[in-house]
């Protein structure tokens, strides 16, 4: 059964998010809001982990999956950023972006997609997952909490709770959650390709 922490959305309990994130240390899935919507969460080396989440989205290999940053320094050492790369996805962190871009040596191979070596990269502006990554220190593997057969994610921890409780190991319950997820923009061309309209606005990469 999943463990169900219920955080204040603005000022998470720091007792509760140790928990949590010691939960990530011993190779849990976790279930997490954050400034979009609900997503699932492991550590980035956490190989059973990420089959785990694969297995609850019902995706492979070829689906990009997403590192969540604390901040623009640790971003910038799992992805190569040209001047122009740089400067955009500056401006548009923290906030609800998610940018593929080539992966560093730092990104395990099974994490990036097998044909372009991409991965996706993110800074979440929201005070949930700031208190998670200070804890472990490390970026999250993640992926938008979507189920298998459903088109929008789900909003709310205790029904996530409820669905997932012996597929994740806690659900994080900071109250409702949006049901909108990223804005994901492509640069693995060398130019930005708006791939999904969600939450953060598309006209500065279009």
């Amino acid at each position: 059964m999943a463990r169900y922490f219920d955080v204040h959305p603005q000022n998470p309990q720091p007792r509760s998010i140790a928990q949590v994130v010691q939960i990530l240390r011993e190779d849990g899935v976790i279930a997490y809001p954050t400034d979009t919507c609900y997503a699932l969460g492991c550590r980035m080396d956490n190989q059973s982990g990420l089959e785990r989440i694969r297995r609850i989205r019902g995706f492979d290999e070829r689906h990009h999956m997403t590192l969540v940053c604390a901040d623009f320094a640790q971003l910038g050492q799992l992805v190569h950023l040209d001047n122009a790369e740089f400067r955009a996805v500056k401006a548009a962190t923290p906030g609800p972006y998610t940018f593929i871009l080539p992966a560093t040596k730092e990104v395990p191979r099974r994490l990036y997609h097998p044909k372009k070596r991409t991965v996706g990269i993110r800074i979440p502006d929201n005070p949930v997952v700031k208190a998670l990554l200070t804890e472990l220190g490390k970026p999250i593997l993640s992926s938008t909490l979507i189920l298998r057969g459903e088109e929008d994610p789900m909003t709310d921890g205790w029904t996530i709770k409820e669905e997932l409780d012996h597929q994740v190991d806690a659900v994080i319950d900071a109250g409702e959650c949006g049901a909108v997820p990223s804005t994901v923009v492509d640069w693995s061309e060398g130019y930005p390709e708006v791939v999904r309209v969600g939450v953060g606005d598309p006209a500065p990469f279009e």
